[in-house]
């Protein structure tokens, strides 16, 4: 089946569909990883995205059900150079195609990523429009620029989960909340593995509800879209800081960010991919890193008498973790959970659990 790609700038590729058919709405971002492209689907925080692989070949190893990140896919669409339709691995159970079918996930293959890629990096991330229905270009265009784009829309609602629920190791030494605006499992299997109880709270979820749980720290996760717009967390971080130790990753960051008195503001084309050289201050040490936000909090916003930035993104010097100077709070704009990726960063954990003894 045909399909087409059509931008806001009235750029539009043709291609072959694979997965469901339909129409969709979304911002039209690219990844650079080579692999891991299941991880990426079930990422929460491309809620709102059309996520474009610039690696060539995508589907070559299948999917499986214990690489998903996620509860399900939360992107908009899928787009590739070329979709592999045999998946040669052990682990594989079905192949890329028919696990977007199933979740109702429009695949584009045969156009051309780098032109695609070069568009988003001159012109910035778009909003775009992925249809195997409707082939007029020009109406399509429109559509795409009268749609909502991703500034000042509240995603989190859409990841986040409706009850709390608990994950628990055989040892338990310390309790966990994580507050879920868009989580990945695997940052609750590194907290797992550090013998962490963990209670994975709605993002909607008051300061006094996480207290009346007496936990020994709190995580606030990753998740999709523009952190200003999710204006309940933000007071929700804010009423928690002084009361226990705190870790942030990616839009937890941003959060934290906010509730401290800074300001938040849209990258280009954002960060999306698992190679990402982030700088240490402390140590000197530079990490590679997996990173999926396209917000970032604005250095200069924060007052530094009490925040001491502590990562730097080496690629275009933007903020990628702070600390607070007296309270046991720190967070880092990266993943450092992966799932997948490198696993550089996964000392972070080792610092919360650390903070949490203390």
């Amino acid at each position: 089946m045909n399909a087409i790609l059509a931008l806001e700038n009235g750029k539009v590729f043709r291609g072959k569909s694979f997965g469901a058919s339909g129409q969709r709405f979304g911002e039209v971002v690219f990844n650079t990883s080579m692999t891991g492209y299941q991880e990426i689907l079930t990422d929460p925080s491309y809620k709102g995205q059309i996520v474009t692989m610039t690696y060539p070949l995508i589907g070559n190893y299948g999917v499986n059900k214990e690489d998903v990140e996620s509860r399900k896919i939360f992107l908009e669409g899928f787009v590739v150079k070329e979709y592999s339709k045999i998946a040669s691995s052990w682990r594989s159970e079905k192949p890329l195609g028919d696990y977007l079918k199933e979740n109702n996930i429009i695949g584009i293959e045969g156009i051309d990523t780098r032109q695609l890629t070069l568009e988003i990096r001159e012109a910035g991330a778009m909003k775009a429009v992925l249809s195997t229905l409707d082939t007029d270009e020009k109406a399509l265009i429109e559509k795409v620029r009268q749609s909502s784009g991703l500034v000042g829309i509240d995603l989190v609602k859409d990841v986040s989960i409706d009850k709390k629920y608990i994950w628990s190791s055989p040892k338990n030494k310390f309790k966990v909340v994580v507050l879920d605006c868009g989580v990945k499992y695997n940052t609750l299997r590194e907290l797992i593995k550090r013998h962490c109880q963990v209670i994975v709270v709605p993002a909607v979820t008051s300061s006094e509800e996480i207290l009346k749980l007496k936990p020994d720290g709190l995580m606030l996760s990753n998740g999709p879209g523009d952190p200003a717009a999710v204006s309940y967390v933000i007071e929700t971080t804010r009423k928690l800081i002084g009361k226990l130790p705190i870790f942030g990753i990616c839009l937890g960051q941003q959060m934290l960010g906010l509730a401290f008195g800074g300001k938040t503001y849209k990258l280009k084309f954002g960060h999306h991919g698992v190679n990402h050289p982030v700088k240490d201050l402390k140590t000197g040490k530079v990490y590679i890193t997996v990173q999926n936000h396209g917000f970032c909090v604005d250095i200069d916003s924060l007052n530094k008498k009490e925040i001491e930035v502590t990562h730097i993104n080496l690629n275009d010097q933007t903020l990628e973790g702070i600390r607070h100077k007296k309270l046991p709070i720190f967070s880092v704009q990266f993943h450092p959970e992966a799932g997948a990726g490198p696993h550089d960063a996964e000392y972070l954990f080792d610092e919360f659990i650390k903070l949490m003894k203390k």
